[in-house]
């Protein structure tokens, strides 16, 4: 996908025709179960999104002027939710991401449907992608 709108478009018609959110879970789950797993060495602390129910690393990169986005947890659900928020940033410049608002997550029906603590957790992976995006910015003088 080349613009934001285009990615926004894609994963509004991937996730709408769920109606029921206990199948649009069911989905984002099955999507995500047999993806790789984050190697052993890159789950460490610094890389743990805080404030999630399970446990949630985000490994930020910026290559080629772009910022690069993987995830893992040790819940499948969070996984799965992780994963999806990460193919809308990755690959985006730091200012692109900024223009984003994790909002659109409610226009797809996930984060309103998620548990308080599972809310929080992806308000705090959003929050993350966010703080890498900032301090990927070139410096103003």
């Amino acid at each position: 996908m080349s613009t934001i709108d285009d990615r926004k478009d894609a994963l509004r018609q991937e996730y709408s025709i769920f109606p029921d959110p206990q199948e649009l879970f069911e989905y984002i789950i099955e999507k995500n179960k047999t993806a790789p797993a984050l190697p052993k060495e890159l789950k460490r602390e610094e890389f743990l999104v805080k404030g999630c129910v399970s446990s949630l690393w985000l490994i930020p990169s910026l290559s080629e002027g772009k910022c690069r986005f993987k995830s893992d947890a040790d819940s499948l659900i969070t996984r799965g939710v992780a994963a999806l928020v990460c193919s809308l940033y990755d690959g985006l410049t730091p200012q692109e991401v900024l223009s984003v608002d994790p909002a659109f997550f409610d226009e797809l029906g996930i984060s309103s449907n998620l548990s308080p603590n599972r809310r929080n957790g992806l308000s705090q992976l959003c929050s993350k992608i966010r703080a890498y995006a900032e301090q990927c910015l070139p410096a103003k003088f």
